[in-house]
């Protein structure tokens, strides 16, 4: 990569906002992102893809009094960065005024910045990934009733972040993310074939799950579901496994993302200190979590960032906001900012999740007489504005306490405002995905199958 060190970086973009403003911008800010990835796909015994790959982009905005404009670049030559000053100028004078645009005060910076362990120092080998794929799929393959596979993939990566603004803000850090996934097919044409996976995810390549554990479960999911049925439509309780409940957190986020609430296209747009759930539940949004997919020292503006208590005892505490949707709503920035090289801030959650309730999900269901166990959720939708919530659904039905047999071929149907009021977490939350929830129950959802 063209440039190696954080304090190369910094001086590149202090250089390139300093142009800028020799060029006539009022403020200007600029971010640098270096990565390099490598991945691989394995299947059936056979390598079908390996690919390296090494990116460097640097994203220069500009702004003359309430307008901005954004420009990208991958090339840092003096010839192409004089080009990029020029066209983001040139650009920000022709652009309609935008009332809400800005760079942070001073008073807002973040002046300390955490030590996350956000980046792994050591890179993998392609020999080391490749063995991990290859004893996932061994060991999805042998499990019984396993027929076929779609492969395993094995991947990482690293980036390093610089930003330097007009405003005094110049920070640099690193993030590096490893992930293994098989998915496998079970039964044959003849008689039904369903597929299931498994996967994990860490910032460490040493946090992964064994490769081995990995696979089985991919076979074992994928064989349970073998000889799936309809069932007659009817609201019963529904209980999300949690690969499919983090969703909802996903869904909660989208509907209290800053921008949705200032256009006023989001359900809970009035909802603020308001209950939004069931008295007990908390929603914790931690940029600053020890190896957290998610976390990050700052937001994408410089703001300083901490843990928030999205929702306590199921009270509606915060939006999440950068700072053009809090200066739209009349608030301060939450430190939400994410952004990349060529699209201004915008707002969205870190390491998100739903805290977990006192009991196991065995002790959920054991009261259900007739309820759905989803296990995968497809071609879901959410319309924003009503919280209608809809999606094709497979898992296991549940039948006086006991998961009985498996379902397909089903949709379930509810809304989000009801479906959060409803909601009942176990206390199996595991933080694998970056935006996580644990087992959860809610009651009174619509089934429907035949």
């Amino acid at each position: 990569m063209p440039v190696q060190s954080p304090s190369d970086s910094l001086a590149l973009l202090d250089d390139l906002v300093s142009r800028a403003r020799s060029a006539g911008a009022d403020a200007a800010d600029a971010v640098l992102i270096d990565g390099v990835s490598l991945s691989l796909a394995w299947r059936l015994g056979k390598l079908e893809r390996l690919e390296r790959a090494e990116g460097s982009d640097i994203g220069l905005r500009v702004l003359l009094g309430k307008r901005q404009a954004m420009v990208s670049s991958s090339d840092r030559s003096q010839a192409a960065l004089d080009e990029l000053v020029e066209r983001a100028v040139a650009m920000a004078r022709t652009v309609p005024e935008d009332p809400y645009c800005g760079l942070a005060d001073p008073s807002e910076l973040a002046r300390d910045f955490p030590e996350l362990d956000t980046c792994d120092a050591s890179e993998p080998s392609a020999e080391l990934l490749l063995d991990m794929a290859r004893r996932a799929e061994d060991s999805a393959r042998a499990v019984e009733g396993v027929s076929n596979s779609e492969g395993a993939d094995a991947g990482w990566s690293r980036s390093a972040v610089a930003f330097v603004g007009s405003n005094g803000f110049a920070h640099s850090y690193a993030v590096s993310s490893s992930s293994l996934s098989v998915s496998v097919l079970a039964g044959t044409a003849a008689t039904g074939m369903e597929r299931d996976y498994d996967y994990t995810a860490a910032v460490h390549l040493a946090d992964l799950g064994l490769p081995e554990e990995i696979g089985h479960e991919a076979g074992r999911r994928a064989v349970r579901r073998l000889g799936g049925r309809k069932v007659k439509t009817r609201q019963v309780p529904v209980v999300l496994d949690p690969r499919v409940s983090r969703g909802l957190l996903g869904s909660l986020a989208g509907a209290i993302n800053g921008s949705a609430v200032a256009r006023g296209t989001s359900f809970l747009k009035d909802r603020m200190g308001t209950r939004i759930f069931a008295a007990g539940i908390q929603v914790v949004d931690d940029p600053h979590r020890q190896r957290g997919l998610r976390s990050r020292p700052c937001d994408g503006e410089g703001v300083a960032n901490r843990r928030m208590t999205v929702v306590e005892d199921g009270v509606l505490q915060t939006w999440l906001l950068d700072l053009r949707s809090a200066r739209q709503l009349g608030l301060r920035s939450t430190g939400h900012a994410s952004r990349g090289t060529g699209s201004p801030p915008s707002p969205s959650a870190s390491n998100l999740y739903l805290a977990p309730g006192p009991i196991t999900p065995g002790e959920m269901i054991e009261d259900i007489t007739d309820g759905f166990y989803i296990t995968e959720l497809f071609g879901q939708g959410v319309n924003g504005v009503p919280g209608d919530y809809s999606g094709g659904a497979a898992g296991f039905w549940i039948e006086s306490g006991e998961v009985a047999y498996p379902v397909s071929e089903v949709t379930v149907a509810g809304n989000l405002k009801d479906m959060f009021l409803n909601l009942t977490p176990a206390n199996d939350l595991v933080f694998r995905y970056g935006v996580d929830c644990p087992t959860v129950r809610i009651d009174g959802l619509t089934v429907a199958g035949r």
